[in-house]
């Protein structure tokens, strides 16, 4: 089962892009982020044409997260339980149905900036919350892969300038020591589950200051999966290429084979 993540930055102004992709890449079940609209004007119809259905937890203008799957969805959560008034779309997940059964949560985790401030408080407030919500997950000892965009970077390795970003709410100490925390309760990295020492590997580019043509990125899109998922990794892909496209996101496409 291929299983990627993606923030579009607005499924209406890429939407375009996101078909082209789909067809290209042929994952089995996506999940998007930060899809900057409500359920009802998500384009469901489009995206069944393609092979897929889908599920929504969206919000007007900001936010929002998706997940579509060419098999069939069961136990749908939208909101992260843990923090049950959470006025922001930014969680939901699925129990995927194909030969085998996979829980998907597909995350879009605070930028925080600037830190520190409300915001930053609100994005280690989610942090520990999801913190909560996954070992759970973990103590159900099943087949789970918890994806989406972190703004999160783990590591100077994860940056190719990374002291560009000493003061900024992705790569703060507090930032990177919770997400190191996630891993050490037993989540994996996917991408350093197979490539431990493999530099360069960016999922987001700036729009501004020619970030792409530069190649001055930032891996913060994450897979994280189960010790049972991790058994069961088979490879692991960034789709960089899709950042050169017209009239795309600033990220790109995260995806693992399990």
């Amino acid at each position: 089962m291929k299983i990627a993540t993606w923030n579009v930055n607005s499924i209406k102004a890429h939407i375009d892009v996101a078909v082209a992709w789909f067809k290209e890449a042929q994952p089995d079940v996506a999940c998007l982020q930060e899809i900057k609209c409500e359920a009802d004007a998500f384009p469901t119809e489009i995206f069944a044409e393609l092979g897929y259905q889908s599920i929504v937890h969206g919000q007007k203008t900001y936010n929002g997260v998706a997940m579509l799957s060419k098999y069939r969805f069961e136990d749908v959560v939208r909101g992260l339980p843990t923090f049950v008034d959470d006025e922001q779309a930014r969680y939901i997940q699925a129990t995927i149905v194909g030969d085998e059964a996979v829980t998907v949560g597909c995350l879009y985790l605070p930028n925080g900036n600037p830190a520190p401030g409300p915001k930053y408080d609100y994005k280690l407030k989610w942090l520990s919350y999801l913190r909560a919500h996954a070992k759970g997950l973990l103590a159900q000892e099943e087949t789970c892969v918890l994806l989406g965009d972190y703004n999160v970077i783990p590591a100077s390795t994860d940056a190719r300038k990374p002291d560009a970003w000493v003061t900024d709410a992705l790569y703060l100490p507090q930032t990177r020591s919770a997400f190191s925390s996630l891993c050490h309760d037993g989540w994996n990295d996917g991408l350093r589950g197979l490539m431990p020492r493999a530099d360069g590997q960016y999922t987001f580019w700036d729009y501004q200051a020619g970030a792409w043509q530069k190649n001055n990125g930032i891996r913060i899109d994450h897979a994280l999966l189960s010790p049972q998922a991790a058994d069961r990794l088979q490879t692991v892909g960034i789709d960089s290429h899709v950042r050169g496209w017209e009239k795309t996101s600033d990220h790109v496409p995260v995806w693992v084979t399990i």
